[in-house]
């Protein structure tokens, strides 16, 4: 009989079905790194969204068969290690491909529309005091005619491009950084950081995106350019982004991710208090819809991977 955890239940809000199969089901709210260990000894099935598993916890677990991440990113799973072993990893597909694109949206109207700038005005009495009708105190900017680089051209990178074409605005998506040859409906790294008016980042957390995004990079872009990331906080360089918005290098950025999470005091991006910046608390993903969705595959994943046939594998 397979023994099933679940080491971080709370980080979803939806109807968790069971698995259909004979089995022992046991579920933790959360599950420090010290606790990891002692409640996966006897499991078979491990399931994970944030709960990081590293090699020297997978070495003491010879009953482990599956990890089934509840999430898409596997950055906090030691994957080589999981391959030595013949531990089958699991990840979820496809699940917010509207629920992230409405996010970065929502930034990206909130900030060419300077709508924080204008509610922080209003309370503090200008339009009050104004001597016509409309207040014009900072820039408004559309979307259409503009340009979006999308870095990332998976499903939800190319659901923002579907959305932006929809209102208007050029897409350009980006080559791998540093590759030579540009495929075709591709546009150089250096060349999309250049020429767009806002930047959106859908990329993996691995050895080649980290800091993918940093000094030089803000160096490149325009002045007026925005820069929005909802996929993992490590893909850009926290403190190089913090001056880049004290210097007005550029124009503002939207972040639902950060390189620790929950956040430490001494995060640069904490300490940003401008009408330019949006921090939200990594949500972008959790539409009701979404979470619902990501638990059901979840759910097949297990049952898929128990009747031989494992699906969405990365490991």
């Amino acid at each position: 009989m397979e023994r099933i955890v679940f080491l971080d239940s709370d980080t979803l809000i939806a109807n968790l079905p069971l698995p259909k199969f004979a089995h022992q089901w046991e579920s933790y709210p959360a599950t420090s790194h010290d606790d990891v260990a002692s409640r996966l000894i006897d499991a078979t099935v491990a399931i994970t969204n944030k709960v990081a598993l590293r090699r020297e916890v997978l070495e003491r677990l010879p009953r482990l068969k599956m990890i089934a991440v509840a999430a898409t990113g596997t950055d906090h799973i030691d994957l080589a290690c999981c391959k030595e072993r013949g531990i089958v990893v699991s990840n979820i597909r496809n699940y917010s491909v509207h629920t992230v694109p409405e996010h970065v949206f929502m930034m990206l109207l909130a900030l060419r529309r300077n709508l924080f700038a204008f509610h922080s005005d209003i309370r503090g009495g200008e339009w009050q005091k104004a001597k016509q009708f409309c207040l014009f105190t900072h820039p408004v900017q559309d979307l259409y005619g503009s340009t979006l680089g999308i870095f990332g051209n998976g499903a939800i990178g190319s659901s923002v491009a579907g959305i932006a074409r929809a209102f208007g605005m050029q897409v350009l998506i980006a080559e791998h950084k540093g590759c030579a040859d540009v495929r075709p409906g591709y546009t150089a790294f250096h060349e999309v950081l250049e020429r767009s008016d806002a930047i959106t980042l859908h990329l993996p957390l691995n050895d080649s995106t980290r800091n993918l995004i940093g000094e030089a990079e803000f160096g490149r872009m325009k002045q007026s350019a925005l820069l929005i990331n909802t996929a993992r906080g490590g893909l850009v360089d926290e403190k190089a982004l913090h001056d880049a918005l004290a210097s007005k290098r550029i124009a503002g950025a939207g972040f639902d991710v950060l390189s620790k999470e929950p956040p430490s005091e001494g995060n640069p991006l904490l300490e940003i208090d401008l009408p330019n910046f949006i921090l939200t608390p990594h949500i972008a993903w959790s539409g009701r819809s979404a979470m619902q969705a990501l638990t059901d595959q979840l759910i097949d994943n297990i049952e898929s991977f128990v009747a031989g046939h494992p699906q969405n594998r990365v490991a």
